[in-house]
């Protein structure tokens, strides 16, 4: 077809409400800055109810984000589907939760994995503190919890809040017949959750440290909070070392024949790598040494077409009509690129969860690896090399719609490093610009939107009014601009969230946009 569309994902770049923190305002953008000012532009909704989240206080992520930019429409998301789960009991009657406690309601005992956190981005303690409460009452006797310390979808050093949070809940459920402890942890940055198989020691240093107990003892998690920061000053908690709870000698926690794991977090990017590792029998990433015969199952299934983990406790949404679908039923040939940190976002999760193509022949996906160091170290990324590749696609005439994610705004806002944030926020804008001349100059209609805020607030201030790092999404709303090929468009009326992206494209190709998508964000005058 004639018509070619770029859509740009510009990764955690939000609008701020506040101006306190917003690196995307001090970064020097002026392409950013002039298409704003200049072109037709709207600001989106990227979290909370607009993107299935059960309210407007929940944070937007990358996954329900381009979940909605992909599919146009509404679907309940993560913790709402967990939550509805949990509400109704139909989780407890699972085939899933049966066959886990089958072998732990004796002698064995049931182990939680997952983001101690309330951050709702990738778990949430109350769905764990309402799981321990239901084991007790369905006959066991033994929980051991395995808590990864968050510091990014909540404040950068609050993890004893949820850590004292959880042993008050597990202190009333204590009694002479049943026991709930913690038993491992560490920073979600250095233990477990590791995602797109950019690093595998993440991984292994989790399975040392909940399966086989082998990282450095203490006598209770608090303690082993307060010391690693008393050793390592300014070090937040997504950050801290593993370690383990010992009595004795002993790990506490350390799995055996006939237990049960369950990993609660119910975002699969972060949760993959560690269910392969219980799941595989051929399993190449590391040794795993002695591996024990547990009943694993994950709180979802973190890939629907890989069927990962074979075991799961609440079922995923099932995603239909995908934008993808519709331009692929169309003969619209499609293109999408990005660096590791979000190539599964422009995939995966943009065609509904699903891990194939729905054409061999009209979609096309490109990977850049991502490098392998703090991202605030080299906080421009692969964004120049992104460009590259885009720019090339385009000048392929190959695609007629081509979409791409800069994951700069968002990896390097994780990091706190407000200096790293403004530099990442400065290269993306060179790549705009880069962008901008290329599809002005083959007639390529360009769209330039976000999938959640993040480098727009770096700071927030603490209950006692003291500014503090800020390392979590935003709730602010996003941009979407038409950059160039909107001639003869207006911004329709009405308030817009993400998924009103997937209706914009299909109408800018002229195609009928389904019955049960939302609505267009432009129109023709």
């Amino acid at each position: 077809m004639d018509k070619k569309i770029l859509l740009v994902i510009m990764d955690g770049v939000g609008f701020s409400k506040t101006g306190v923190g917003d690196a995307v305002t001090l970064a020097n953008t002026p392409t950013l800055d002039k298409l704003l000012a200049e072109k037709l532009t709207a600001r989106l909704k990227a979290h909370g109810e607009a993107v299935g989240l059960p309210s407007d206080d929940d944070m937007g992520n990358s996954e329900v984000g381009h979940n909605a930019l992909g599919c146009g429409q509404i679907y309940s998301q993560g913790a709402k589907l967990v939550n509805e789960s949990i509400e109704s009991g139909k989780i407890f009657g699972s085939s899933a939760w049966a066959e886990v406690l089958a072998g732990c309601k004796d002698s064995g005992s049931l182990h939680f994995i997952g983001l101690l956190s309330d951050g709702n981005v990738h778990s949430n303690i109350s769905h764990l503190i309402a799981m321990i409460t239901r084991a007790k009452a369905d006959g066991v006797k033994s929980v051991k919890v395995h808590a990864l310390l968050d510091g990014r979808d909540v404040p950068a050093t609050s993890a004893l809040t949820y850590v004292d949070m959880l042993e008050e809940a597990m202190a009333k459920l204590n009694d002479g017949d049943f026991h709930a402890e913690i038993a491992s942890g560490g920073g979600r940055m250095k233990v477990t959750m590791d995602r797109y198989r950019a690093d595998w020691d993440m991984v292994k240093n989790g399975w040392e440290t909940h399966v086989h107990g082998n990282a450095r003892g203490f006598a209770s998690a608090t303690d082993a909070i307060n010391t690693f920061r008393n050793e390592n000053s300014g070090m937040i908690d997504q950050d801290l070392p593993a370690f383990v709870i010992e009595r004795n000698g002993e790990a506490v926690g350390k799995m055996k024949d006939g237990d049960g794991v369950i990993l609660f977090n119910f975002r699969g990017d972060r949760a993959i790598e560690m269910s392969m590792a219980f799941d595989d029998e051929e399993f190449p990433y590391f040794d795993r040494g002695v591996r024990p015969n547990v009943n694993f199952a994950g709180m979802l299934e973190y890939d629907g077409d890989l069927k990962i983990p074979k075991r799961y406790l609440v079922s995923p949404p099932e995603i239909k009509n995908t934008l993808s679908e519709l331009l692929v039923a169309n003969g619209i040939s499609q293109y999408a690129v990005s660096e590791t940190q979000k190539y599964g976002h422009v995939t995966y999760f943009w065609n509904g969860n699903k891990s194939e193509k729905f054409s061999e022949e009209l979609e096309t996906f490109t990977e850049i690896p991502s490098d392998k160091v703090s991202f605030d170290e080299r906080p421009w990324m692969k964004c120049a090399e992104v460009t590259d590749d885009v720019i090339a696609a385009i000048k392929s005439g190959k695609y007629d719609f081509i979409r791409c994610n800069f994951p700069n705004g968002d990896m390097v806002g994780h990091t706190g490093n407000m200096d790293a944030v403004i530099v990442s926020m400065g290269a993306l804008d060179l790549c705009l610009t880069r962008l901008l001349k290329v599809c002005e100059e083959n007639g390529v209609t360009m769209l330039v939107t976000a999938d959640h805020g993040n480098a727009d607030e770096m700071f927030e201030k603490n209950k006692k009014g003291v500014l503090q790092v800020r390392t979590a999404h935003s709730l602010n709303p996003v941009p979407f601009i038409a950059a160039t090929g909107a001639d003869g468009y207006e911004i329709a009326e009405g308030e817009f969230g993400l998924a009103n992206v997937a209706p914009t494209v299909a109408t800018l190709f002229g195609l009928e946009v389904p019955a049960q998508w939302e609505k267009p964000i432009m129109v023709k005058k």
